[in-house]
């Protein structure tokens, strides 16, 4: 790059951060994570080595068990220790002068791992009380911790699956990896059931386990299936504040994968707890946004708790309550009620003598689980939730709008009744009933017909005629379960940020594209504790086309990526002009971000041009880190990014379900 090059880059960026000092009035948006203490200079080389010596321990660990995959799955176990110590040191994240000390803890503890690895006797695998383990994510390659609580009868190698509960914490801005597993080193959490596994999830972090975070809870369980006899019939979700949060959002929208649900204050939508829409200084956002809420809003999802054993839990006093009532709300409008254990004058904190009755109900719903439930009652908005017990819906008639499947096993066979829904699976293999059929019976929407019993599956579509057997149609591109978009849902699989090494066509769009990938790759360090994968656009291999979602930042001339795909895109992209949704932009200020399927793999995403939606000021409250952009908008690069969005944001909208922009 030429120093005139860097010296343009350099003023760009100094405008993108006065931008965004300046953009939310004279309120600086507070930082999360906040920044740390300053650590001794004595103490700050005494870590710095034992960080490297820990990561050379590490080292050798991946050279001697290249031939030993049992001990060599366990490296994750000792990496834990090794982020905790080296991110707090690196980005200064330590809040407390006693974390130093914790932090030499940890690397000890890491290399007394190492060391029993290595010697094939690894302890910790046969512990019992509080244990702290690690798995590699699939999204990011990143490691992240998670805490157990392993019952004192518990033995190694024993054959009978336990009932696990998953405990998601409440919001901690300081809760870094060191203090996360601190805690989880020395502290029972909330509950701990007798004869139950406890696991604690980090959750990503802050993010009330949505996105990356909510991958995390499937993560972390795969993990511990694979050391751990775990009962898949006794799976209980339960969460305080934050945690309750995202316990009414797993409760809701997976309803019969658990036993039972308790969610303990928390919020279970957007708009009503942040009172958006209530004064001028609380507007309502854009329509896209409004619609995008329906991703994460319990709210909306409040009929298939029909399928779930559910008790909340509020303190009188907690202002917090309020996500109780409004699901109690929500619930009516769907025939449904649910327990509600309330604390006597009690804040925001459990109050002793609830405690017995939430943990007697959960006890008794497990007890009397039925695996295979008679009747199904599913509502989505969106095929990222596809699911609910042996119900799949395949396609819908419009995204974002209400979809519902009622499904009943009778007599005759299957009976079920639909709204907005094109396609449809009934999972065949897990109803006993049906285990060796050839075909099933199914009436729906009051026709009736045989269908054949594919691979375990039974598969409807609906056309002009009716319904008939069989997936949806294959040709052309249409949005399906792992394939719908938007934006955000790229980043709950595996992606790599893909970077332009090319000369742009625009300077304007060139300098933006390189700052808003490095804000993308350090947003998402930051709330989501990974390193984004990153590549050149002349590195991409094959294999990443196969098994990613490619990230493409800069335009078809510096990125040779997006070139070559660009004819297959829904764009039309040069100096002078960009064409998207029917509007034509001039391209020397604007640019396109967008999620699509991929045209050298359909089966993955491209994204062009953009990270996470949602910004800095959105980590303020966790009901507001919610996806703010749809399938496609169109940047106006004249007003700089700040803390809320990437640039103006002048149009924006949802491809159709045949990937088209809607209206076309």
């Amino acid at each position: 790059m030429s120093l005139r090059h860097v010296l343009h880059w350099l003023l760009f960026v100094v405008a993108v951060a006065n931008a965004q000092a300046t953009s939310l009035g004279q309120q600086a948006v507070r930082p999360i994570p906040p920044p740390g203490i300053e650590v001794p200079e004595q103490d700050a080389r005494l870590l710095a080595e034992g960080i490297r010596q820990l990561d050379g321990q590490i080292a050798i660990l991946r050279r001697k068990l290249k031939t030993k995959p049992r001990y060599a799955a366990l490296i994750p176990d000792v990496e834990i220790f090794h982020k905790a110590a080296d991110w707090a040191l690196r980005h200064r994240e330590f809040y407390d002068p006693k974390q130093i000390a914790i932090a030499k803890e940890q690397i000890l503890l890491g290399q007394q791992r190492a060391k029993e690895l290595v010697a094939g006797k690894p302890s910790w695998e046969k512990a019992t009380g509080l244990v702290v383990r690690g798995y590699v994510s699939a999204i990011d390659g990143s490691v992240q911790p998670y805490g157990l609580e392993i019952p004192a009868d518990w033995k190694p190698g024993e054959k009978a699956g336990r009932r696990l509960d998953f405990w998601m914490h409440g919001r901690g801005e300081k809760l870094s990896e060191l203090d996360f597993i601190q805690q989880r080193l020395k502290s029972k959490g909330e509950f701990s059931p007798q004869g139950a596994i406890v696991l604690h999830l980090y959750g990503r972090y802050c993010c009330a386990n949505k996105f990356a975070g909510e991958v995390d809870l499937f993560e972390a369980l795969g993990h511990a299936r694979k050391h751990y006899a775990i009962d898949p019939e006794k799976l209980v979700i339960r969460g305080f504040s934050m945690g309750g949060a995202s316990c009414w959002q797993f409760a809701t929208h997976y309803g019969p994968l658990w036993a039972a649900a308790a969610p303990g204050a928390g919020f279970a939508e957007s708009k009503e707890f942040l009172r958006l829409g209530t004064s001028p200084e609380k507007p309502l956002p854009a329509a896209w946004e409004q619609t995008l809420w329906r991703w994460y809003d319990s709210t909306e999802y409040a009929g298939n708790l029909a399928n779930l054993p559910t008790i909340a839990y509020s303190g009188e006093t907690d202002g917090q309550k309020q996500a109780t009532d409004i699901m109690l709300r929500f619930l009516e409008r769907e025939g449904l009620s649910l327990p509600h254990v309330i604390g006597p004058q009690t804040g925001h904190k459990y109050h002793p003598d609830s405690k017995p009755e939430i943990e007697s109900f959960l006890a008794k719903a497990v007890a009397e689980r039925v695996a295979v439930p008679e009747k199904i009652r599913f509502t989505t908005y969106t095929l990222i939730y596809p699911k609910m017990g042996w119900v799949e819906a395949e396609g819908l008639e419009r995204h974002w709008e209400r979809s519902d499947i009622v499904a009943s096993l009778v007599p005759e066979g299957i009976e079920a009744t639909t709204h907005n829904i094109t396609a449809i699976c009934l999972h065949a293999a897990d109803l006993p009933r049906f285990k060796d059929a050839t075909k099933v019976p199914v009436s729906i929407d009051g026709e009736r017909l045989d269908v054949p019993v594919e691979e375990g599956r039974v598969r409807l579509h609906r056309g002009p005629g009716g319904w008939r057997a069989g997936g949806p149609p294959t040709e052309g591109l249409r949005k399906q379960p792992g394939s719908c978009g938007p934006i955000d849902h790229a980043f709950m699989t595996s992606f790599v940020m893909v970077k332009p090494t090319g000369k742009p066509l625009n300077d304007t769009v060139g300098r933006w594209a390189d700052a808003e990938v490095s804000h993308a790759a350090e947003f998402w360090r930051k709330v989501f504790r990974g390193d984004a994968p990153l590549k050149a656009d002349s590195a991409v291999s094959q294999a990443d086309i196969e098994g990613s979602n490619l990230v493409l930042w800069g335009d078809p001339s510096s990125n040779s990526v997006l070139a070559r795909i660009l004819p297959k895109l829904p764009i039309k992209w040069t100096a002078k002009e960009l064409r998207l949704a029917g509007a034509t932009y001039d391209a020397g200020h604007h640019v396109p971000v967008l999620i699509f399927p991929n045209p050298l793999n359909p089966r993955r995403y491209v994204v062009i041009n953009s990270g996470v939606t949602f910004r800095e000021e959105a980590l303020l409250n966790n009901a507001n880190q919610v996806a703010k952009l749809p399938d496609w908008a169109v940047i106006d690069l004249t007003t700089p990014p700040d803390a809320v969005r990437p640039g103006k944001v002048l149009e924006a909208g949802f491809f159709n379900e045949r990937w088209e922009p809607s209206g076309l």
